[in-house]
């Protein structure tokens, strides 16, 4: 996503989803920057991996994108016809167009009130099942995109590739949500 369009993306009325608005959409900001820096790589460089990574490149992208899709469908009930087959571990363009598409969900998702509670069942790795708010569903959807996204930025730097700066502060900064004040 350019910086323009980071910045039309941003409309704020003041309403309750405002402040996990910024966070969802660094996420999606974030990803999409990271996407396209990695773009223009060789297929030897999409593959590569660094020990304690969860993959090569685009198959972390792919983990990213797809595990968001899953988060949204938990979110929302919807599923996008893309999720049903997965992300395809080889296609850049299919993820990026993946990830535009989950932007415009999560768009939707909070041009209305959104209730943080209520609760949805996940299996949980005891292989129980836990009542899970909304809301941790939401921070897991962040949390995991910026975990994974920090390994692939660990993974350019090892392959002599200096990443993009995809912090919330270069976020506001390009989606003009920290604006300078005059002098």
């Amino acid at each position: 996503m350019s910086a323009e369009a980071a910045r039309s993306a941003v409309c704020h009325d003041g309403g309750v989803n405002d402040g996990i608005a910024d966070a969802l959409r660094h996420n999606s900001w974030a990803t999409s920057t990271l996407l396209a820096a990695c773009s223009g790589l060789s297929p030897e460089e999409l593959d590569a991996t660094v020990v304690g990574t969860h993959g090569g490149i685009v198959a972390t992208f792919a983990h990213i994108v797809s595990s968001e899709g899953f988060y949204y469908r938990r979110l929302t009930g919807e599923q996008a016809d893309w999720l049903e087959g997965a992300v395809d571990n080889r296609d850049l363009d299919g993820i990026r167009d993946a990830n535009d598409d989950l932007t415009a969900r999560w768009e939707r998702l909070l041009s209305k009130p959104f209730d943080a509670e209520i609760t949805s069942e996940v299996a949980w790795h005891d292989e129980g099942v836990r009542d899970v708010p909304a809301g941790v569903v939401m921070a897991q959807a962040i949390h995991h995109g910026t975990d994974h996204r920090s390994q692939i930025c660990t993974i350019l730097t090892s392959i002599g590739i200096e990443p993009p700066d995809l912090g919330v502060w270069d976020w506001a900064e390009a989606a003009d949500r920290a604006r300078p004040r005059p002098r």
